[in-house]
């Protein structure tokens, strides 16, 4: 029923848009149109799907023209859907210059145009898909959350992975950290927790499963990172608990009491601990373009009664900070040097998380907040930015808001960034995409467009680490359930070998 209702309102916004007239006689206001999105100034690229909005002021009529270089689209009702061929024409028209924008309301019998704005188009364009977790804010409850891709150049969204078809009256599946390798679709790896838990790896059309859990490890591996061209990936073991805050504005604390890196070898199946320093807490694997570096977060601290304790960490985890650091990788030899210090976030008085390198190695992108790891819970987490080469480190103030930024990745040509927000409500996570110049700089960001302009208001579901991706997955959700349900392929511990 859902979807015949939804197709009705895309239907109906659809012939709002036919034969439509801007008026002739028209009052101009100096006022911007209140819409949702907000798409006022933004960039977009070349190949992105029309950019929907709707007007959020009371109006009986409302006429919408977009124009560019001769050409025009326009549209009428208070939600704004230009039809998608035409929408393709008219960024064509318009790369590397602007759309220009005008919106026309009707108020008792009078029309206003209010202050027209512009779309700029990038000639670069966009990878065109998009993968993600769609999952309730809940604290406790995996129900209905699913692993979905998106065509950023249409509407198309389908589920990838679903956790309902492993769940049970008995046992719930949590599904997460999925990953893909140089954003190749026939590449990737994600998680499954609880019921039927595992790793499962897919590589060039084969599946299988994986049980990652050793008597040498802290867990299974999580967080993953694939080399840019090994089968090999790098993962952190992790001990990790919730905490829950009665003042805190902040209510809800993820942390770890422990934790160190790992290397998976896909083809051997083996597993090999990489960093594991005593009183240091290693968690964020990211490697660099050319697979010669491994990036990865690291927070000291030392437990005055020297076991680990969780109730300590909680008491304690405003100490916790996280700074940047990288170790060299020998290809041949499969082998890592000493750490090297990157990001000296704790001198700050801060914490860095998620270490990003741009496709190009020039820029490290990573989020910074006050203290901890789980930077989406925390209002005052920002994204920024510093060159590789040791250059000064900036929040990228056209992206960070007054809200949560957090989980961010590059797409595959490096000019555009995919981050999570909080700005709209402080509570639903959105993806929002921004251009990134050569300089590091980026443009105001714009939030993932959507058919129904509304969509994203009514959706009580949060976006979880979006990834571009350069095609589309081709296994079916079942495929994808037909191997957890399978003994995972046990795993061999291999001693950490050390380079010279």
């Amino acid at each position: 029923m859902r979807k015949i209702i939804l197709a009705a309102i895309i239907t109906a916004i659809t012939a709002a848009c036919a034969n439509e007239k801007v008026p002739e006689k028209y009052e101009r206001s100096p006022m911007d149109p209140k819409i949702y999105p907000e798409y006022i100034g933004v960039t977009v690229p070349v190949n992105i799907a029309p950019m929907c909005f709707e007007l959020l002021l009371n109006a009986d009529d409302v006429v919408t023209r977009f124009a560019a270089d001769g050409e025009e689209v326009v549209c009428g009702g208070m939600k704004v859907c230009p039809n998608a061929d035409e929408w393709k024409s008219l960024t064509m028209k318009a790369k590397g210059k602007d759309i220009k924008v005008e919106v026309y309301a009707q108020k008792n019998g009078k029309w206003v145009q209010f202050k027209p704005f512009a779309i700029h188009v990038s000639p670069d364009s966009i990878d065109p898909y998009i993968c993600y977790r769609l999952i309730h804010p809940s604290y406790v409850a995996y129900e209905e959350l699913t692993l979905n891709q998106r065509c950023l150049e249409n509407f198309e969204e389908k589920v990838l992975v679903d956790n309902m078809l492993c769940s049970t009256e008995d046992g719930g599946q949590c599904v997460n950290c999925h990953n893909f390798q140089n954003y190749n679709p026939e590449r990737m790896q994600f998680h499954a927790r609880q019921n039927h838990g595992g790793t499962v790896v897919a590589y060039d059309g084969k599946l299988k499963k994986v049980d990652m859990t050793s008597d040498s490890l802290v867990s299974a591996g999580v967080y993953p990172a694939w080399h840019p061209q090994m089968k090999i990936l790098a993962y952190s073991t992790n001990k990790t608990m919730q905490v829950f805050h009665s003042l805190d504005l902040d209510k809800i604390e993820v942390l770890d009491a422990e934790s160190d890196l790992i290397i998976y070898d896909v083809e051997k199946n083996e597993v090999t601990t990489i960093e594991n320093q005593p009183d240091e807490m290693e968690i964020f694997p990211c490697w660099s373009p050319d697979g010669n570096y491994l990036y990865f977060c690291s927070a000291h601290f030392e437990y005055q009664n020297d076991t680990t304790d969780l109730e300590e960490v909680a008491m304690r985890a405003k100490e916790i900070k996280y700074n940047i650091y990288r170790k060299s990788f020998d290809k041949a030899r499969k082998t890592f040097g000493e750490r090297e210090l990157v990001m000296d976030a704790a001198g700050l008085g801060m914490s860095a998380t998620l270490p990003r390198i741009s496709p190009d190695g020039k820029w490290l992108m990573f989020t910074m907040g006050e203290w901890g790891c789980f930077h989406i819970w925390h209002r005052n987490a920002d994204i920024w930015i510093m060159p590789t080469d040791g250059g000064e480190a900036k929040p990228m103030e056209n992206i960070n808001s007054d809200n949560t930024e957090s989980y961010h990745s590059w797409s595959s040509n490096g000019r555009w960034v995919i981050f999570s927000s909080r700005r709209n409500d402080g509570v639903f996570t959105r993806p929002f995409i921004a251009h990134v110049d050569g300089n590091g700089k980026a443009s105001k960001p714009f939030e993932l467009p959507s058919e129904n302009p509304d969509y994203h208001r009514q959706m009580m579901k949060s976006y979880n680490v979006p990834e571009f991706v350069k095609g589309q997955v081709l296994f079916k959700p079942q495929d994808f359930a037909e191997v957890l349900k399978t003994e995972g392929e046990k795993v061999k511990y291999v001693p950490q070998q050390r380079g010279k």
